[in-house]
């Protein structure tokens, strides 16, 4: 038994390693795509750790692009944990920075240290709605949370289109005959607190924050404990007197909470306004599907989560210089992030396998040699110890 014990440590170890791994091939796999397009590797990835970490503004720059990363992926953590598969980050993101916008826009000669909280939890309301809808459509209708937080994806891009062609759109640009889909800026009192002379703002530091609140909510909760159940075994957590239903749409609630959460942060502390180019990705960057991968790489630990994300906002920041640096097309760099999720998710697939073949070993180990010695043996057939 104590063999198996020091093999199953050893084993944790090594998963615990699958995504840097992951990462690490990933980059090898880019490192051959480089070399045949004539460009040194180790130039690229040098102009890389560069553009991520060489100066404080790059530093600064990196934590920026990460804190969007870390609030959608805390957000994960959670429905994925509840074993509720969210794809609706872009959208939900989308929604709370159009509540928490429309707020500031409303209301633009209040107060900052009143407007900028509030805005901040009506863009996690507005999250939470998008969120809870597919939630509620998966729990009590049996609709494909994949599927339902896709739609509401394209929903969100084409209700932001209207909104900031219409409605929402900036004064200066409904009087020009080229309009741009954005809206007036937003009054400068509004904006989120730096942190140092740099774009680092406050928002940074509320994601590290929530993170840790986040692990308590999942670990030290009953809260916590009966989505993780639910995800673990439902007919087990129905049996045992969890409501089930309730648990899947509160997953994807705070999961999409979160995503509004991060849409609000970019607003109020990088963009200062909505814009957007027609698609989620001119306002999100993507946030709402890389926030997948820093969960995942973080192995759905909200404390996890944060190394991860910073992790890939270095990857979208250095990327902007590699490509500078080496002059190489930048469906290179979208192939080479691309390579990254590939190779992530899948590492996060064989650690579950490799989890499965643990508990199996575990039982086999278990029936040969007996239970270990702190568990106690079973009653005999007289009911003596």
């Amino acid at each position: 038994m104590e063999k198996w014990r020091q093999s199953e440590t050893v084993s944790r170890l090594l998963d615990a390693m699958l995504p840097v791994y992951a990462t690490l091939a990933a980059l090898g796999v880019g490192a051959v795509m480089l070399l045949l397009l004539g460009a040194n590797p180790l130039e690229a990835f040098g102009a890389l750790l560069e553009g991520a970490f060489g100066s404080t503004n790059a530093l600064a720059d990196t934590v920026v692009k990460a804190t969007p990363l870390l609030l959608i992926g805390l957000g994960i953590c959670i429905s994925f944990r509840g074993n509720v598969i969210n794809i609706g980050g872009e959208g939900q993101m989308i929604v709370g920075a159009l509540t928490a916008t429309a707020l500031g826009l409303a209301f633009p000669e209040s107060p900052g240290i009143v407007m900028i909280p509030l805005a901040m939890i009506l863009g996690f309301l507005g999250g939470a709605l998008w969120g809870g809808i597919p939630g509620a459509l998966k729990a009590y209708f049996n609709v494909n949370e994949i599927l339902s937080t896709i739609m509401m994806n394209a929903i969100a891009v084409q209700l932001m289109n209207f909104l900031l062609s219409g409605p929402m759109i900036d004064p200066i640009q409904a009087a020009r005959d080229s309009q741009i889909p954005q809206t007036a800026r937003l009054a400068a009192q509004f904006d989120l607190p730096r942190l140092i002379p740099t774009r680092l703002h406050l928002g940074a530091l509320i994601a590290v924050v929530l993170a840790v609140a986040v692990y308590f909510l999942l670990w030290r909760t009953t809260l916590g404990y009966r989505i993780r159940a639910v995800g673990q075994n439902p007919h087990a957590s129905r049996y045992a007197g969890i409501d089930v239903k309730r648990q899947i749409v509160f997953a994807l609630l705070l999961s999409g909470a979160f995503a509004g959460l991060a849409g609000a942060v970019q607003v109020f502390g990088v963009n200062h306004r909505m814009i957007t180019d027609g698609s989620a990705t001119g306002f999100t960057g993507s946030a709402g599907f890389n926030g997948i991968v820093a969960a995942l790489f973080g192995q759905l630990h909200p404390l996890g989560t944060i190394p991860a994300s910073f992790l890939f906002g270095a990857l979208l920041v250095g990327a902007n210089k590699l490509q500078r640096v080496v002059q190489v097309p930048s469906a290179v760099i979208i192939a080479l992030n691309g390579l990254v999720v590939v190779f992530v998710v899948s590492s996060e697939i064989f650690r579950r396998r490799r989890e499965q073949k643990r508990l199996t070993d575990a039982m086999i180990s278990q029936s040969e040699d007996g239970p270990p010695p702190d568990i106690p043996a079973p009653a005999n057939v007289e009911g003596t110890p």
